[in-house]
């Protein structure tokens, strides 16, 4: 399957750095970047990477970030971010959903608050999958959809209407837990939270945040 190339967001993009990405960090969303990335090592690729805020917090022991992300805004300032990262990192123009990699080319894939905003998440998982060595871990941390029905009910509506079109792609209420183990993983680890913590719930509150590996008949058991 071919995709149309990505339609470049500007205003989300602008709208993303400079209001949404430093609220969710006064929030704390860094706490759970770092949980997030905790003991990865060797060869990385994040899916999605935005404008680069994970970068800071990559332990040492990878020996090599590749970054792909297909919104330009975001890109350019993912270049600033890598500039100034704890490990080296390459920045790629891509999408999940394509990815410009050889088979069992990392150790490791990350996707952060990008499954979400993917137009193909299937699509997207397989080639995660397909990079990936046997073996290897995904990480991974995305709201998804919501535990009651009420709020599930509130999801639906946004997602069947304005809300991607104003949010750069953006679905409140995917299934993303089941979508990873449909495409061949085996999750290992997941905490499911609300973040941030609010009085009133909001429609992308519901988080889950873990670890899942790629099967293979070269995998250790």
């Amino acid at each position: 399957m071919t995709f149309r190339p990505v339609r470049p967001h500007p205003v989300f993009a602008r709208f993303y750095a400079g209001v949404a990405g430093p609220a969710l960090q006064r929030a704390g969303i860094d706490a759970h970047r770092r949980r997030l990335l905790a003991g990865l090592t060797g060869e990385v690729l994040e899916a999605g990477a935005g404008n680069g805020l994970n970068f800071p917090h990559y332990p040492p022991d990878v020996t090599r970030l590749v970054a792909v992300e297909p919104e330009p805004t975001l890109r350019a300032l993912a270049e600033r971010q890598a500039r100034e990262a704890p490990v080296p990192v390459e920045l790629k123009d891509g999408r999940a959903e394509e990815l410009p990699f050889p088979d069992a080319s990392f150790d490791a894939a990350v996707v952060c608050l990008t499954l979400c905003s993917v137009a193909d998440q299937r699509a997207a998982l397989a080639e995660l999958h397909r990079v990936l060595r046997p073996g290897g871990q995904l990480r991974f941390f995305e709201h998804v959809r919501a535990d009651t029905p009420a709020m599930r009910r509130v999801q639906r509506v946004l997602d069947a209407t304005v809300w991607p079109r104003l949010a750069g792609g953006c679905h409140t209420g995917r299934d993303t837990g089941s979508a990873i183990a449909a495409a061949g993983f085996t999750l290992t680890a997941v905490d499911r939270f609300v973040f941030p913590e609010t009085r009133v719930p909001v429609p992308a509150g519901t988080h889950i945040l873990g670890t899942a590996v790629r099967g293979g008949p070269d995998a250790p058991r």
